[in-house]
Formats: structure tokens, C-alpha cells, sequence
């Protein structure tokens, strides 16, 4: 009788685990990993079988990791990075681009840029798979850092340390202003002149708020009052419409405005307020190739580099 045991350990035993740690429920780890609930918890099961310990506390909600399942999964992170590598590796030899390519993108680009360069991207790149998910900026740093994301496109400045941000394009601000508001006759608008009080922003969470918010009282140190906070870029150029208010969106959004409402769009003074497009990876992220060719698509269809 042999003394050795052989060790099965796969891949996506490491993945079904890590996908646990994640989401802390084997529910929705199933869902995302696209397999029963069933498989996934015999496959993690199997795991801690042949490790010979607990790797998951499944008494708590949500799941958590046990002391032994937190060092099987800082390395099964390690593995994983390793074996992604090894296979974009080999499709670069191979001149391909190909993989799994999981983007998180901020709300306030998703609705007015992802429809742009998707098709060309699916149809230049057919092996790649693409995984999108709508996030706010705070939920993308933490998806990146715990490896539930590849990418992101985002606003640039707004990610710490450890995240690499590629700059692509510059995304100018608008003033959305009602016929009804004061400032309506005018062409420019000085940020100074903004009644604070009539001014409608996105709710807390949303990075395209901070940077607003930054921007006014960093020309005129009053506090921020507002009547209204959503989510939605559309609901708050609605409320505009039908109220006295004003709104500021980017040039990304201006496209879909009708060409009867056009003349509510004003530009600010001096031309300085804007933000930056990013994508950003983490330091530690190997699927160059991929970040590239999505890189690639976006600046195709914006028609321009970043400076």
C-alpha cells in the first residue's frame, strides 16, 4: 500500500472558495460562478477534505473564513494570479487576445459609454468574455482589492494606494440649467455664481458629487445645500426641466439631451472644470494584454488620447 497521498487540489476549488470569501454566501457565489449551489459546496468541501481542516465558519452570516481557510486563501489568490498568467502568456505567443475580463464601471459612465465600444470590442476581440458590473467608485476599490474585479473605468484621482490608474480621456462638465433659473440666459456660467441652494447632485457614494462639490466650494467657501439627492443622472436633468434648478453633468451625458433642450447646456468660464476617465487595475494585475485591448476600444470610439 503506497504511503503517499495524491493531492487533487484544482483550480476552480480555489476559485469556488475564493468566490465564498467574497460574496460571504455560497448562494450567490454559485450564481456568480454560474454553477448549482450544490456543486459548488461539494467542490469546497472536497477541498477541505483533502486539506484536513475547516476553510469557512458557515455558522456566521455572512460566511467568513476560518483561520486556516485565511491562509489557504491569501495563497489561493497567489495561485490564481500565477495560473491567469500562464495562460495570457501563452495566448500572447500565440498572437491572441482571450480571457475573462471582469469590469467594474462607475454609474456615471456606464449609461453613455459602454454602448459605444462594446460591439467593436466583442467583435475585434472574440475570445475575450466579458463580465460588467455597475458599481460605485468605493465598491470598485474593494471588488479590485479583493480580486472581484480585473478593471475599472472610473473617474481618475479617486482610487488609493496599491491601484494603477491609466488615463484616456478628458470629460468636461456642463451646466444643466432650467429655463426658469437666473443663470439660464447666460452662455458661460462662473462657478462663483452658482446659488448652491437651486444647485441638484448625485447621492453620497458617487464620486462625479465629491468632485462637484470640491469644485464649488473650492471657489467659494459656502455650505452645500441640497433640496434633492438621487442616483441618476436622467432623474436629476428631469427635475431641472420641470423645476427652477440646475444640475452639472459631463460631456458624455450631453449626447443624449434632445435637440429642443440643448440650449439648457452652458459652459463654465475658463473651461477648467472637468474629469478625467480612467481605467484602473490593481498594482499586482498580470492581463495586460486584455486592459490594453479595452483601453484600445474606448480610445477608438472617444477619438482621442488622454494628455
Amino acid at each position: 500500500m503506497s504511503r503517499y497521498k495524491v493531492l487533487t487540489m484544482t483550480i476552480v476549488q480555489l476559485e469556488y472558495l475564493l468566490a465564498v470569501a467574497n460574496c460571504g454566501s455560497f448562494s450567490v457565489a454559485s450564481e456568480r460562478c454560474f454553477v448549482t449551489q450544490p456543486s459548488l459546496s461539494m467542490q469546497i468541501k472536497n477541498l477541505e477534505e483533502e486539506l484536513g481542516v475547516i476553510l469557512l465558519d458557515r455558522s456566521k452570516k455572512p460566511v467568513i473564513p476560518t483561520e486556516a481557510g485565511q491562509v489557504v486563501i491569501r495563497n489561493a489568490r497567489e495561485t490564481l494570479k500565477a495560473y491567469n498568467y500562464i495562460k495570457e502568456s501563452v495566448s500572447e505567443l500565440k498572437g491572441e487576445v482571450a480571457g475573462t475580463m471582469r469590469l467594474g464601471v462607475i454609474p456615471t459612465v456606464a449609461p453613455y459609454l459602454l454602448h459605444r465600444f462594446i460591439p467593436g470590442f466583442v467583435k475585434q476581440y472574440p475570445k475575450v468574455e466579458l463580465e460588467i458590473r455597475e458599481m460605485i467608485t468605493s465598491d470598485i476599490v474593494s471588488a479590485l482589492n479583493r480580486d472581484m474585479l480585473d478593471a475599472a473605468l472610473l473617474a481618475g484621482g479617486t482610487c488609493p494606494e496599491g491601484i494603477v490608474e491609466q488615463e484616456l480621456f478628458n470629460d468636461r462638465f456642463y451646466a444643466y440649467v432650467s429655463p426658469s433659473n437666473p443663470l439660464f440666459e447666460r452662455n458661460n456660467i462662473r462657478i462663483e455664481d452658482i446659488d448652491q441652494k437651486e444647485l441638484l447632485l448625485l447621492s453620497e457614494g458617487h464620486c462625479l458629487r465629491d468632485q462637484i462639490v470640491e469644485l464649488c466650494q473650492a471657489r467659494r467657501n459656502v455650505h452645500t445645500s441640497c433640496q434633492f439627492e438621487c442616483g441618476s443622472l436622467d432623474t436629476l436633468m428631469r427635475i431641472v426641466d420641470n423645476t427652477s434648478m440646475m444640475t452639472i453633468i459631463p460631456e458624455m451625458a450631453t449626447q443624449f439631451i434632445p435637440s429642443e433642450r440643448r440650449n439648457q447646456l452652458k459652459t463654465f468660464a475658463k473651461g477648467a472644470a472637468s474629469r478625467k476617465i480612467a481605467i484602473a487595475v490593481r498594482r499586482t494585475y498580470v492581463k495586460g494584454s486584455l486592459v490594453n485591448a479595452l483601453k484600445d476600444s474606448i480610445l477608438q470610439v472617444v477619438g482621442t488620447a488622454a494628455n
